[in-house]
């Protein structure tokens, strides 16, 4: 199959990529740099996570974020901001703060779902109803994710069947969109295309997306294989930040630049400017002492 003409990158680093940082970051350094991804031209960005503090204590300014988010938005048309809530709890703070997009997480793993969220596949999607259809009749649009669909690390591989039935399940239920996330990094081209195949008999590929990690450097080959098969939307972390706290050795999610770098090369039109983003690779990670893992970033700065 040929490739798209265009891609939707989710970005995804202010929530995803600095969710598990260890040293509190200031409101003011994640509003910052959500402003710089959008002026590198991202129209989508991930920002928070509507989750108790005790779990994830950086994702605590969650309603300073979003409400200045959403003052700032209504000045910018096109621009939209999310954030995960998953649970009725963390909807209704979302909505509070006048949120226009939310999202729910579950994974294709039951061991990951259990040391993720504490709860069954089967539960999780019980909770994720009431949240789909209260924010369904507040006029918020549901995107779904769907973790370790490439590999787990307590099941190992995971039948694409599996995946394909969660993802069933978030569609049915209302979620817009569903992003198929290689937690792990795990994935190998071939089996995200039969991964994929098996998803898209269920969910048409127009609603699917790929949220792939970037452990063993398969990334963006596992992009060019899923690309190929008609997937228009990406998920990705400026500078590669992020991680999976339950996956030894784990590394972030496929850096942004780097997506960009693949898209520009390909000839797909993604609307973000590749100079920009590496810019903001440079100096978000510089900011907050953590390792630029773009190649494509690392590479433009050092270029000037």
């Amino acid at each position: 199959m040929a490739f798209p003409d265009s891609v939707r990158i989710v970005e995804v680093g202010p929530r995803d990529g600095l969710q598990n940082e260890p040293d509190p970051i200031t409101t003011a350094t994640k509003l910052e740099l959500i402003e710089r991804l959008a002026m590198a031209g991202h129209c989508h960005i991930e920002a928070a996570s509507f989750v108790s503090p005790k779990w994830v204590p950086q994702m605590a300014d969650h309603r300073e974020v979003m409400r200045a988010l959403m003052q700032e938005g209504a000045a910018q048309p096109g621009r939209r901001y999310s954030a995960l809530t998953p649970n009725l709890k963390g909807l209704e703070a979302a909505i509070e703060c006048g949120v226009q997009e939310v999202a729910v997480f579950g994974a294709a793993s039951e061991s990951f779902s259990q040391k993720n969220i504490n709860c069954s596949i089967a539960e999780s999607l019980e909770r994720f109803a009431p949240v789909v259809e209260r924010a369904k009749a507040e006029g918020i649009q549901v995107r779904g994710y769907v973790s370790c669909v490439l590999g787990c690390p307590y099941e190992g591989d995971i039948a694409p069947g599996q995946v394909a039935k969660l993802a069933r399940a978030l569609d049915d239920m209302g979620c817009y969109e569903v992003s198929l996330g290689d937690t792990i990094g795990t994935g190998t081209p071939l089996k995200a295309r039969r991964m994929l195949e098996a998803v898209a008999r269920d969910v048409p590929v127009t609603r699917l997306a790929a949220h792939f990690h970037d452990t063993y450097g398969q990334a963006l080959a596992n992009l060019v294989a899923v690309l190929e098969d008609g997937v228009q939307v990406i998920d990705s972390s400026v500078a590669g930040l992020g991680g999976c706290p339950y996956a030894k050795g784990a590394s972030g999610n496929v850096a942004t630049e780097d997506v960009v770098y693949l898209l520009e090369g390909l000839g797909i039109d993604c609307g973000v400017d590749l100079a920009r983003i590496a810019a903001v690779g440079d100096w978000i990670t510089h900011t907050i002492g953590r390792p630029n893992r773009s190649k494509a970033g690392v590479a433009m700065v050092a270029k000037g």
